[in-house]
């Protein structure tokens, strides 16, 4: 593979360059003293050398090169879509960078910054280096704020607004920097606007330089101009304005939504102050109504005189009903088979942009080779249905914070009936839960009040029962435990917070952001206080029961750090680590399997397959993987990957990851399982491999290649190190997926 990529790399050139001209091989920047930040201008160079993969190999540049001269065959053309065209060297060009990049240096200070070329031409090929010469930094020695406008100046100083570069004592905070008053500038702005200023915007504000004072420093006034109002109008104070009235017009569909949907979806409120942000806020919240396809928000000031903003908003309804059908095709181990599902949504079921659906699925697949089984096959009926509701359905909440937050209700129920020819299993699941957030969405909740998971076994075959449950040379704890009838009462927190803020007026560039995650969730501890209070008869078992089903009782805890590192527009680092633990104690010994940890996989350690992984150096039966067994009570990924784009909508990444699972008892089917502080660091498996990235923006479509390079399920040199003694049939995993894996 690798030689194939340098021999597209190498593939002749020299027939695309005009004669005279050169190919751009090399671009670099170089800063005297080392005092400027060279990333900053890098984007001022207009051309970069042609692209390479993974920052090694320019194979785009081959791919245009095995084209040939003639551009009117369609093979040519295709390749020349999906290749890179050569990058010719244009001096003009480099010569406006200099330009750019000088001007860039004074707006830091370096007033008398110069930038120089450098070119390198070898045969018909060009390196070309800026060189910096920043000389010294201006500084700010005084800075002044004149407001013209003396009502204005009031309203400032009961606002508590101070120039940042006043609050400055060290000369060497203080800058000057024209990207540091911009910034003032927009500071100022932002307040005004947010404080009931309608009609004020940046071009009130200006700057008044003076650098003449001599030893690097300047004089700043920064000048906030006086308001310029209708022409004949002698009024030239900046006014701030209220909210008057409020009205909603209905497009296509008259009152299609009650008044209270439109008041909490509404931030803004009549005789509060104008504020900008509340305008943002009031298109977000009625974006997010599933009964609404389009708003609008039109500002009126009033003729009267008075400082009153009327505020019309137009809604347009969306598509009230919608019904889907999906056919799919099923292959497992080999068994084939088919499912049909179908859905129905009405997005406006009360009038409260309520969102109701329900899905009807059925699936059949033919099972072959089960020996001791009667000749059945797989089918699986389930329904779900539930409710979105725009807003906080819970008493005693205080008005203010329904009002400042963006929260849904969520209702869902389902059941699911299986009948495989080893066993019948109905599962019914009832869902209370909340998510909201706030303003910028840095900060995300998801809080479920009740969760209810009822497992119900009506039949097991006689053969799997004795083969696996009643016989006394296999009693598997965790594989008893769920062929079990169950009943699952739950309660869980759920955090996710963004370090860039994700509102309206958010700025994103760049990656490097990084986000938090962390769950909380608890099972049976309020029917354990309720049994243990009501000294109630347990089982057989020695576990207490509901209705005569034994009930889980456990504690779980998650954690995730996802971090991007942004290299330049077509590379970036990203480095993830997860860490998860849940403990059955109380009524439980052993955890439901739906809650159990488990390694491998497109989002996990992708040199193994889903399920293959663990717990610790446990190995599966014979090898093969064991799904009840490979399963455990805390997990641990670490993952590190580089992604770069390769060419049109295709990706690319080389991803390195590490962890494994382990059980926090000794249980006897899982041999070497347990989390053990003075061996888990030796069971932590390892993995390398690469993958490609169909990118559509609005979703990804992922394909991965993992490689094992540490297996902790052997301990012989030949099959702990995979890297070492490489197995294709062995070691390789192939994962496709829709979505990043973190």
């Amino acid at each position: 593979m690798l030689h194939l990529l340098f021999l597209l790399s190498g593939c002749r050139v020299s027939r695309f360059i005009p004669e005279n001209d050169y190919l751009l091989t090399g671009t670099s920047i170089k800063s005297e003293g080392g005092r400027v930040s060279k990333d900053e201008l890098q984007a001022y160079m207009p051309q970069r050398p042609n692209s390479k993969w993974f920052s090694l190999v320019k194979v785009p540049l081959g791919i245009y090169c095995l084209s040939g001269s003639d551009s009117t065959k369609r093979f040519n053309r295709f390749l020349r879509r999906f290749g890179e065209a050569p990058v010719i060297y244009n001096r003009q060009h480099s010569m406006q960078a200099c330009s750019n990049m000088q001007l860039s240096l004074k707006s830091q200070g370096y007033l008398y910054s110069e930038v120089y070329l450098h070119e390198r031409p070898k045969r018909n090929r060009m390196k070309i280096s800026y060189l910096i010469v920043p000389h010294e930094r201006y500084y700010v020695r005084d800075f002044r704020l004149n407001v013209e406008d003396a009502a204005l100046r009031l309203a400032l100083d009961s606002l508590g607004y101070q120039p940042a570069m006043d609050k400055e004592v060290e000369r060497e905070n203080r800058i000057y920097s024209l990207n540091a008053l911009e910034a003032e500038r927009s500071r100022l702005y932002g307040l005004l606007v947010e404080n009931g200023y309608y009609n004020f915007n940046k071009e009130y504000v200006h700057f008044r330089v003076d650098t003449t004072i001599g030893s690097r420093l300047a004089d700043v006034e920064m000048v906030v101009r006086k308001a310029q109002n209708e022409a004949d109008s002698t009024d030239l104070s900046h006014h701030r304005f209220s909210i008057g009235n409020i009205s909603y017009e209905f497009l296509r569909d008259k009152s299609f939504l009650r008044p209270k949907v439109l008041r909490h979806a509404t931030a803004i409120s009549s005789g509060e102050l104008y504020r900008e942000s509340d305008m943002h806020e009031t298109y977000a919240r009625m974006s997010r109504l599933s009964a609404v396809m389009a708003t609008n928000v039109s500002i009126n000031q009033r003729t009267d005189g008075s400082d009153t903003l009327d505020v019309n908003i137009s809604l347009t309804p969306n598509k009230p009903n919608s019904f889907s059908v999906d056919v799919e095709g099923t292959n497992s181990a080999g068994d084939l088979g088919a499912a049909l599902s179908l859905t129905y949504q009405n997005r406006n079921l009360f009038h409260g942009s309520e969102l109701f659906n329900i899905k009807l699925r059925g699936a059949f697949e033919a099972i072959r080779g089960l020996k001791g089984y009667a000749d059945q096959n797989f089918i699986e009926y389930s329904i779900e249905t539930g409710f979105t509701f725009p807003d906080f359905k819970f008493p005693f909440l205080r008005p203010s914070f329904r009002r400042n937050a963006q929260a849904t209700t969520e209702i869902n129920l389902s059941f699911d009936s299986q009948d495989r020819p080893e066993f019948h299993r109905r599962v019914l699941t009832g869902v209370l839960r909340y998510r909201w957030t706030r303003k910028n969405r840095q900060l995300q909740y998801r809080f479920d009040l009740l969760n209810i998971d009822y497992v119900f076994m009506p039949w097991i075959s006689n053969t799997f029962r004795e083969k696996y449950l009643s016989d006394p040379t296999n009693r598997n704890a965790i594989l008893r435990y769920n062929y079990e009838d169950l009943f699952i009462m739950n309660w869980g927190c759920h955090f996710v917070y963004n370090s860039k803020p994700l509102g309206p007026t958010a700025s994103n560039y760049g990656t490097d952001a990084y986000t938090i995650r962390l769950g909380i969730e608890t099972a049976g501890n309020l029917l354990y206080g309720i049994s243990s209070a009501a000294d109630a008869r347990k089982n057989a078992d020695g576990r207490y029961t509901l209705f005569n089903i034994a009930y889980a009782q456990y504690a779980k805890f998650d954690f995730s750090f996802c971090k991007s590192f942004f290299i330049n527009k077509n590379n970036s680092l990203a480095l993830h680590a997860a860490l998860g633990i849940a403990f059955p104690y109380g009524n439980s010994d052993v955890l439901p399997y739906e809650k159990r940890y488990f390694s491998g996989g497109a989002n996990s350690v992708r040199g193994w397959s889903v399920r293959e992984l663990g717990p610790g150096s446990f190995r599966g039966s014979d090898g093969h993987i064991d799904f009840i067994n490979q399963t455990g009570d805390i997990k641990l990924d670490l993952n590190v990957e580089y992604r770069t784009h390769l060419f049109w909508k295709i990706d690319g990444a080389a991803f390195l990851d590490a962890g494994n699972i382990w059980t926090i008892r000794d249980y006897p089917e899982q041999p070497g399982g347990q989390f053990r502080f003075d061996r888990f660091w030796r069971q932590i498996a390892l993995s390398y491999g690469m993958g490609l990235r169909l990118n559509f923006n609005y979703f990804i479509i992922r394909l991965d290649l993992g490689m094992k390079a540490i297996n902790p399920a052997y301990t012989d040199a030949r099959h702990h190190y995979p890297v070492i003694h490489p197995r294709l049939k062995r070691d390789l995993s192939f994962h496709f997926a829709v979505g990043m894996p973190f």
